[in-house]
């Protein structure tokens, strides 16, 4: 037996015993991890809220037979603004609940993830408007399905690989992008896309959570919010579970 020392996410928890809780984290060496946080519920712990949900800690845990045991949590990032905001609140647990379904032990992507979804909730944390929470949720759902193996095509047809340029064109959930004008005579997808809504998607699949582009400066909280929606659906689509935090969203 021996300990574990890693940077993790609290993702959730469940109560175990009168004082103690189970903490589900994600974490940057071993993707999913779950500890026991002994007595944290207790007014003296020395754990306390260091293992609230939303908090990112570096751990010590003691490999059990069972279940590891949470031995230390010092507090890299409580990303404190969120809690005083609904929508940071809904918007943070939704990019949680996404990487605690998507997310496995020993992941190999785990670091990658750990820093996106660090990332992710930083901004979100930080966000000044609406809009710049959206912008930061719409980044992490493109960039987390791209790690999932579920990117997204936004420049080329799916059906007959064709580049589209500045055309209508229409996407589909099903396929995972999208599709011409001319093959979807065909297809029959319903939802239409419009060339710069596409563009503004792509833009913000390529650029970093920390880089203001034109096109974050141009988006309205309406686009931000139909490409929210769009990916959310697709997202769902893609997950063996449902998605909680989706009710609270809308």
């Amino acid at each position: 037996m021996n300990n574990v020392v890693t940077e993790a996410i609290n993702l959730k928890s469940y109560n175990l015993k009168e004082s103690d809780k189970i903490v589900v984290m994600y974490s940057k060496e071993h993707g999913i991890i779950k500890g026991v946080a002994k007595g944290v519920k207790k007014p003296k712990s020395k754990l306390g809220a260091r293992m609230d949900s939303l908090v990112a800690n570096k751990v010590m845990l003691y490999k059990g037979k069972n279940l590891d045991t949470i031995c230390q949590a010092e507090s890299l990032n409580t990303f404190k603004d969120t809690r005083q905001d609904f929508d940071k609140l809904v918007y943070s647990s939704y990019v949680s609940e996404i990487v605690s379904i998507f997310g496995v032990e020993d992941d190999p992507s785990s670091k990658e993830i750990y820093e996106l979804l660090y990332k992710a909730l930083d901004r979100i944390s930080n966000a000044e408007t609406k809009k710049d929470v959206l912008i930061a949720v719409i980044k992490f759902q493109l960039k987390m399905m791209l790690i999932a193996g579920f990117g997204l095509e936004f420049d080329s047809c799916l059906c007959c690989r064709e580049q589209i340029l500045d055309e209508d064109m229409y996407f589909s959930i099903q396929m995972g992008g999208v599709i011409c004008e001319e093959c979807n005579e065909t297809l029959g997808v319903k939802l239409k896309l419009h060339h710069k809504m596409r563009d503004f998607l792509q833009a913000m699949m390529q650029f970093d959570f920390n880089y203001e582009s034109e096109y974050d400066k141009k988006a309205t909280n309406k686009v931000c919010e139909v490409c929210f929606n769009l990916l959310q659906e697709y997202i769902q689509s893609h997950s063996n579970k449902k998605i909680k935090t989706i009710s609270i969203v809308k």
